[in-house]
């Protein structure tokens, strides 16, 4: 252990310093209340011994702070002082210390408190380990709770959460999101003809190449079997659509094969809606518009990218789509 022995007379600074060092502990002195409180706060020390009264800082004032510093750790406090009576011993313990030894100081008496310090400080060591562990557990578990397990996405708890955030964020603040619902297209054949472990990882390098291709600050989230939902904050259609139109080309990109699409890759399709501020309609009403426009991204041959109002075709640059007539 390192123990920090505080006391204005040398000799009984000298004899508390011997007896720490015989058990084989390090030792730091100080000759008055105020450079022990510095010494403390450098050190670090398990167990300080003080003296009642020092020059500076007293013992009892030496050990409030200590108290209530926050640095997680629990040092132990031991206080000589000089009056046997029993008031003194209550005022010192409530002050903040685990135990008194009365002066001149008994080399024997101090190497029992010590070795008691020993057992208290592992346990409150072990304690903050285990302490330190359960909450990384927790941790980890809420995190698991909101992940999807197979693509590392957010699952639809997590996008439950996100959705009740969504219409106050829009209302108090008058930020607008798109949302767009992205499905694999034909995956179901893709799972008949390659199997379903080939289906498996198909899912998690279409959201690989999801998350590659998606801004800094868009949530992805896996809404269910093959589909994905992107939120994308402070886009309007056009600007959704972009984003979504690079996800798309990421993903035919990579190359998945696929013999029952046209182009003999792995594709989707995707359909986008926004939130608006001032918007009236739920969340849920929004999603809806999107999961109509993939629809009709599905009716239009798929492997592209709809809005409502807003068409975009596979291939062709975003800037140049030109708005089409609005689909319930």
């Amino acid at each position: 252990m390192r123990v920090l022995v505080a006391d204005d007379d040398r000799t009984s600074r000298l004899v508390a310093q011997a007896a720490v060092e015989s058990l084989g502990h390090d030792c730091v002195t100080a000759c008055d209340g105020t450079q022990a409180w510095d010494a403390f706060r450098q050190d670090r020390p398990d167990v300080v011994i003080s003296d009642w009264t020092m020059p500076g800082l007293t013992g009892i004032q030496l050990f409030r702070n200590i108290r209530d510093d926050d640095s997680g750790a629990y040092p132990y406090l031991i206080l000589l002082t000089s009056e046997s009576t029993l008031y003194k011993a209550i005022e010192g313990m409530r002050a903040g210390a685990d135990d008194y030894l009365i002066k001149p100081l008994d080399p024997d008496a101090l190497r029992i408190r010590l070795i008691a310090a020993a057992r208290v400080t592992a346990l409150h060591d072990e304690l903050t380990l285990q302490r330190t562990e359960l909450e990384a557990l927790n941790l980890t578990l809420t995190s698991m709770a909101l992940q999807d397990a197979l693509t590392g996405l957010g699952n639809r708890r997590a996008l439950e959460l996100e959705f009740e955030q969504l219409e106050a964020r829009v209302a108090r603040y008058g930020h607008r999101y798109c949302l767009a619902m992205v499905d694999i297209d034909n995956f179901k054949s893709f799972n008949d003809i390659y199997g379903h472990q080939a289906g498996d990882q198909a899912l998690r390098d279409v959201a690989s190449q999801l998350k590659a291709h998606a801004r800094k600050g868009d949530a992805l989230y896996r809404f269910g079997g093959e589909e994905f939902l992107c939120i994308l904050p402070e886009h309007a259609i056009p600007g959704g659509a972009i984003a979504v139109e690079r996800m798309r080309v990421g993903v035919e990109a990579f190359g998945i094969p696929h013999s029952e699409n046209a182009g003999g890759v792995l594709t989707i399709s995707a359909g986008l809606s926004v939130l608006y501020p001032g918007d009236i309609r739920a969340v849920d009403e929004v999603l809806k518009e999107a999961d109509d426009a993939l629809y009709r991204a599905k009716a239009l041959g798929r492997n592209r990218v709809e809005g409502i109002g807003f068409p975009v075709l596979a291939g062709e640059s975003v800037t140049d789509a030109q708005p089409a007539t609005q689909i319930g």
